[in-house]
């Protein structure tokens, strides 16, 4: 299938994603770029697990690097990952959030925040 097959399920999960990271309160000016699903480089790939085909679009900084991937499995489930990369904005000397995270299947989209103990926590 064509990343233009999944353009309604995939801007749904865009929009999951930056409610996500819009929750946990960092304030305007130091918000991340958030992900939008027309920017992705799309990509085929063999699902290790199902072995069916995988449809992929990455999202790249300015500068090339990878800060984000959205996978549609052959079965209807799905995964995206957005780096976010930033101290927690109300709990810095606790927490830092690498990224935000969507799974599911057909139009059941699951969300979650992946912290990780800050420096010195």
């Amino acid at each position: 299938m064509s990343p233009n097959d999944y353009r309604v399920l995939g801007e749904a999960i865009c929009g999951r994603l930056a409610t996500e990271i819009g929750k946990l309160g960092f304030p305007e000016a130091s918000l991340p770029p958030l992900p939008v699903f027309s920017q992705a480089e799309w990509t085929r790939a063999k699902d290790p697990f199902s072995g069916l085909d995988s449809t992929v679009g990455l999202w790249k900084s300015a500068r090339g690097a990878r800060i984000g991937e959205i996978k549609f499995h052959g079965d209807g489930s799905f995964y995206a990952e957005y780096d976010v990369a930033l101290a927690h904005p109300m709990h810095p000397q606790s927490w830092f959030v690498e990224a935000v995270v969507a799974w599911g299947r057909d139009d059941l989209i699951k969300t979650e925040v992946r912290l990780l103990p800050a420096l010195g926590a």
